[in-house]
């Protein structure tokens, strides 16, 4: 018989040990007929992590919807806590359907280890409870997501975390910056609304000269588009919810890199208990699966609308890193594959026009968020900043007619045209 893609898992050594709720647990090491590393992200989409011989020989991972697994008898659990089998004990350190996740992760971010979270900000909260001691700095830029800023200015402060804030991609300002108590560096990229783009080794290289971590929020590039892993970041964290997932049906979280790095990180998730369950997690490998092709149709959309809107009159200005026009256009052309499917740009007028534009539109939703296979629109202004004073959303750069697009994977020439029609309402 022909050797299987997977065959059979083997216990890796003890120093790759993964913590469990108590004690490490070794991971399993899935052997391929080929490497990984050298399969392209359609290929690791759809088989990435994933066993060949499946539960009653299914094609796909089962969802395992249980909160506790049974051990045969008390031997079984002593070697379970000293390491010596690989297994789930509770539902809130690991589950079956996880694991396959997570491996398909690893696999498409070039990463050792990855975890799910049950949501991107439970990711990133995790992730900075877990790193950041009482009384160290971190730095991040200006226009990272505002719910991120809010659990910096409002809980980190709690526990003596300084926090510097810098203009996105600007490598001196970043340097200027760093302290001696610098733990962390986290940004995203490309960012939101502005889309900046983040020159990975660049900062990778000046974080790693002062023993600082790169933490990249990847979201709205995935691992088809950029992974940030390969030039030198340390931890890259998603929101799942978004295109990973990538049908507007679930919340969830992944952060990946070195099982160093992700070690402190698994053991806070035990305790702090900010788990998805194990049909989310299913939802999102069915996401995933379908991934890379999914990102061809977005970026081609993106990359349409924005050139449409530059060319449009009523339009003051668009942000796309696609485009020329765009300020980080060259770090993203030789960093990324793909510009993703999100289009920000100003329309020509105030608000009651922007309103008005909105409303005209037929196909997108007016809704928050990005990266389904439906298009989404939204004014930040009335949508995520509507609480905040003039002078903080100026600060923000959060304009009256500012709209952010997140492009589904509709055809091309019915987007174009919806959005067209919908500015003759200006």
């Amino acid at each position: 018989m022909p050797e299987p893609l997977s065959a059979i898992a083997e216990p890796r050594p003890d120093s790759d040990k993964r913590p469990g709720p108590t004690r490490p647990i070794r991971k399993m090491d899935f052997k391929m007929a080929y490497e990984p590393s050298k399969r392209g992200p359609a290929t690791s989409s759809v088989h990435g992590g994933e066993l060949r011989q499946q539960e009653a020989n299914a094609i796909t991972t089962p969802i395992y919807q249980t909160s506790t697994f049974w051990f045969q008898n008390s031997q079984e659990v002593i070697d379970y806590q000293e390491g010596k089998t690989d297994r789930e004990e509770y539902g809130r350190y690991g589950n079956p359907t996880w694991r396959a996740v997570e491996r398909k992760l690893s696999e498409l971010e070039r990463g050792e280890e990855s975890i799910l979270f049950a949501s991107g900000m439970c990711a990133a909260t995790t992730t900075f409870l877990a790193m950041l001691p009482s009384g160290s700095h971190m730095i991040v830029t200006s226009d990272c997501y505002r719910r991120t800023r809010q659990f910096i200015d409002e809980y980190l402060s709690r526990m003596g975390v300084e926090v510097s804030i810098i203009e996105p991609s600007n490598l001196d300002a970043f340097e200027a910056a760093i302290k001696k108590n610098t733990v962390l560096f986290f940004t995203e990229s490309p960012t939101n609304p502005y889309l900046r783009v983040t020159d990975v080794t660049a900062f990778s290289e000046l974080a790693r000269a002062h023993n600082v971590k790169l933490i990249m929020d990847s979201t709205f590039a995935t691992p088809v588009n950029h992974r940030t892993i390969e030039e030198g970041a340390d931890l890259v964290i998603h929101s799942a919810t978004k295109y990973l997932a990538g049908h507007n049906d679930l919340l969830a979280g992944t952060v990946t890199g070195s099982r160093e790095a992700i070690e402190p990180i698994r053991k806070a998730l035990g305790v702090l208990g900010g788990i998805i369950d194990s049909h989310g997690a299913w939802l999102l490998l069915r996401g995933l699966k379908t991934l890379s092709i999914r990102m061809e149709r977005h970026n081609a959309n993106g990359n349409a609308m924005s050139r449409f809107l530059e060319e449009h009159p009523k339009i003051r200005r668009v942000w796309y890193p696609g485009l020329e026009s765009h300020p980080d256009h060259a770090i993203a052309k030789r960093s990324m594959s793909g510009y993703g499917g999100v289009v920000t740009f100003e329309i020509d007028t105030n608000l009651e026009g922007a309103i008005r534009f909105i409303d005209s539109t037929r196909i997108p939703y007016q809704a928050p968020s990005l990266g389904g296979v439906e298009s989404l629109i939204e004014l930040p202004v009335t949508m995520s900043f509507w609480d905040y004073s003039p002078e903080q959303r100026q600060a923000w750069g959060i304009t009256d007619s500012l709209v952010r697009l997140a492009c589904g994977i509709e055809s091309e020439e019915d987007l174009i045209g919806d959005i067209d029609q919908a500015l003759k309402s200006v």
